[in-house]
């Protein structure tokens, strides 16, 4: 078994359990492309690993109560057999490597937009604290249908459980916390994930050792990365989100590899550097509040 495998799991596992997704658009091209692993078997074996390590990250966000268990049911009611007609039509297209294409881009564009969002929802609220979730009205019909296109695209292509549905509800209900959002995202994700492996698995080339592999570093990874998505700020998930969302959609356009690092670096570094200054900033704002308040209470004003 190879270690190096093992510890993509683990980078990928982490990046999971922290936004929910990240898994098929990563995990996948890892395999193709660093490990030599033919396309069906990594599709089938990243679907395989991916059903049994998403079950523990949602658990971690079930416990943290970061779950909307009424958007989970809806979304799963269209998301679970789409899955199998997915995979059942991309058998009937024999091989569809243009179709695949053609969702990819599309899903490519839908998680830029769906960053563009996240930073204006950002940028309007400013700083956004944590607190009580604000109630969501779970709009079934438009839902279910969403979810019913996730599932499709997922069980064409493996990528889009966490990612594409991440888009569906930053669309849908914007009020959503980010830890509930990566909370109702993962859990989700588990049935339809379990129905596109299933479907796989009894069409396509499964690989067990090599599902079992990435399985050995993804599993904690994953619970890290949910512990991480439970209790942190909503600005640093909504960081990682975009990051993520970013390194994503630039995979899926087939963008060199170092590139997306090159990328998704400089973004780590412009948040980094716009936490330090807004921390500094409030610090010095801080500081001079503290003094008037002093000067006013002893009744000596500096001239």
């Amino acid at each position: 078994m190879d270690p190096k495998l093992a510890f993509a799991g683990l980078g990928v596992g982490v990046i999971v359990g922290l936004t929910g997704m990240g898994g098929g658009a990563l995990m996948t091209p890892i395999l193709v492309l660093f490990f030599g692993v033919p396309p069906l078997a990594a599709v089938s074996s990243d679907l395989a690993a991916s059903a049994v390590m998403k079950p523990f990250g949602g658990f971690v966000h079930a416990r943290r109560g970061t779950v909307n268990w009424a958007l989970v049911r809806w979304l799963c009611l269209g998301s679970v057999p789409s899955a199998f007609l997915g995979v059942l039509l991309m058998r009937a297209l024999g091989g569809g490597d243009r179709v695949q294409d053609v969702v990819r881009n599309a899903l490519g564009v839908a998680l830029l937009l769906a960053v563009v969002g996240l930073l204006i929802k950002a940028y309007r609220k400013g700083g956004e604290r944590a607190g009580e979730p604000k109630p969501i009205k779970v709009r079934p019909v438009p839902t279910l249908l969403l979810g019913a296109l996730g599932g499709l695209v997922v069980g064409m292509t493996s990528v889009g459980s966490g990612s594409l549905i991440i888009v569906i509800l930053l669309a849908l209900y914007p009020a959503l916390r980010p830890s509930d959002l990566v909370g109702t995202d993962l859990v989700q994700a588990i049935p339809l994930v379990f129905s596109a492996a299933l479907g796989h698995a009894l069409f396509g080339d499964l690989k067990l050792d090599l599902a079992a592999a990435v399985l050995i570093g993804s599993v904690p990874g994953v619970l890290i990365g949910a512990r991480l998505s439970s209790r942190a700020p909503a600005g640093v998930v909504r960081a990682a989100l975009v990051v993520v969302l970013v390194a994503s959609a630039l995979k899926l356009f087939n963008v060199p590899t170092t590139l997306v690092l090159a990328i998704a670096t400089t973004i780590t570094l412009l948040f980094v550097g716009q936490w330090a200054w807004r921390r500094g900033h409030d610090r010095d704002t801080g500081d001079e509040t503290g003094v008037k308040g002093a000067e006013s209470a002893s009744g000596v004003v500096s001239r």
